[in-house]
């Protein structure tokens, strides 16, 4: 285990939990709690609704994952359930972040019997929908989808007793509050159920969504005056456009990188970044928006296994991932919100371990450098570029396009265009490297 620095005197066997979970948890090797489990569980395990807020990797995963199990185990569910009727809903606002609370979980629920159901969108509809029309105890998942299988009536929710609402917060950034409420309006009232909300930020409107739709929820919040962790040891150089990708390959040299993420704010930006660390021997792979989902569930399988240590990201991979060891943090563009800033960053320094968070603010971006220190509540010291962190780079490596069938080439492009009303375009699609 990283050093303790990070957890409370609380251990898990000093809490009231069923000898079979206990043993559970033992054999993942955990034994202390952190700060935000040491404090939610204790009022979970005796039946109360929590409104937790902790920074990003501090266990509040494990934290609704222990008390979930808890409640189940000691509290039957109904007689009459059917197979379809999960007795515990834990909702994300990400793919990503579903698939590792699911991940979590079923390390906890294997000895425990509890069937688990993942759903998101995007991919395996009919997989996912014959899951939980097999059975599940517990359904994990994103709004969108879950709500789409509850109109075809795959399910129900008229047996839930645990209910978890999990990055509350970023339910509101991406829209899904509406979705949100519409699936609390439909399972058991909140006193017929045990409700836990965790968000980075506890703000007004994740509040009164707690009141609204929580019996009574008892207000947890660790360490919120800290907006950075305190593991994170940040810095930013002021480079020209032009010194951007050598004083990246620089750093990527001095610093030699256990596990790195590199974010960017566009995904073009991106594409030119990987194709640079290609073409200089880096095993890096692109993480962004419309990345198909199967594609997206293997690079972050790669960067866990070590095929690849570099995985270059836009904003879609700043929450609601767990990757584990990352070391360094990019920003090769400075966010233009300051809130992403602090959830990028987020993603070093887990569990008690250090991390380094490294930005570039050039003339492009350094206007956003005021408001994230004023967000942050501290300045970020200025390193100096000079000759000695400047590589000079190799031509960059770009993937090769699979081309399509000459007969479907001819169909599009009859009439002088294609169907999308792009005129025709030098196959392959990559543009020639421009500055960023």
């Amino acid at each position: 285990m990283t050093e303790a620095t990070h957890l409370s005197t609380i251990r898990f066997a000093d809490l009231k939990l069923p000898p079979e979970l206990l043993q559970a948890i033992d054999s993942t090797g955990f034994s202390y709690c952190t700060p935000i489990q040491a404090q939610t569980l204790p009022k979970s395990l005796a039946g109360l609704d929590v409104a937790g807020q902790a920074q990003t990797g501090t266990g509040k995963t494990i934290a609704f994952l222990v008390a979930t199990f808890a409640h189940l185990l000691t509290k039957p569910g109904p007689v009459h359930r059917k197979a379809n009727q999960p007795r515990a809903v834990i909702l994300a606002p990400t793919r990503e972040l579903a698939v590792q609370i699911d991940s979590d979980a079923r390390k906890l629920a294997g000895p425990l019997g509890f069937k688990l159901g993942l759903v998101f969108g995007g991919t395996g509809y009919v997989q996912q929908r014959q899951t939980i029309e097999d059975g599940i105890d517990i359904l994990i998942g994103t709004p969108g989808r879950i709500i789409d299988y509850f109109k075809q009536h795959v399910f129900d929710m008229k047996a839930v007793q645990v209910c978890v609402l999990d990055e509350a917060d970023r339910m509101f950034d991406l829209g899904f509050i509406n979705d949100i409420r519409f699936l609390l309006h439909r399972m058991p009232k909140p006193e017929h159920r045990l409700s836990m909300l965790f968000s980075a930020t506890l703000s007004w409107r994740v509040e009164e969504l707690a009141y609204e739709h929580m019996n009574n929820p008892q207000r947890v919040a660790i360490e919120p005056e800290q907006i950075t962790a305190k593991q994170v040891t940040e810095a930013v150089y002021y480079p020209s456009k032009e010194e951007k990708i050598p004083l990246l390959l620089g750093l990527l040299q001095s610093h030699k990188p256990q596990r790195a993420l590199i974010f960017t704010n566009t995904k073009r930006s991106a594409e030119r970044i990987t194709s640079y660390l290609r073409g200089n021997d880096y095993r890096a792979d692109l993480l962004s928006g419309d990345v198909p989902q199967n594609k997206r569930l293997r690079l972050l399988t790669d960067l866990g296994d070590d095929k690849i240590n570099i995985l270059v990201a836009t904003d879609v991979a700043a929450r609601g991932l767990h990757i584990p060891a990352v070391s360094h943090v990019f920003n090769y563009d400075l966010p233009q919100d300051a809130e992403d800033y602090v959830h990028r960053i987020g993603r070093t320094a887990r569990a008690g371990a250090s991390g380094e968070a490294i930005s570039f603010a050039c003339d492009e971006y350094v206007f956003s450098l005021p408001e994230i220190e004023q967000y942050i509540g501290h300045r970020l010291p200025k390193l100096t570029i000079d000759a000695s962190v400047l590589a000079h780079p190799k031509p960059p490596l770009h993937e090769e396009r699979e081309r399509a069938p000459r007969h479907n080439q001819g169909r599009s492009q009859r009439g002088g265009g294609r169907r999308d009303g792009h005129k025709g375009k030098p196959h392959g699609g990559h543009s020639r490297a421009t500055k960023s």
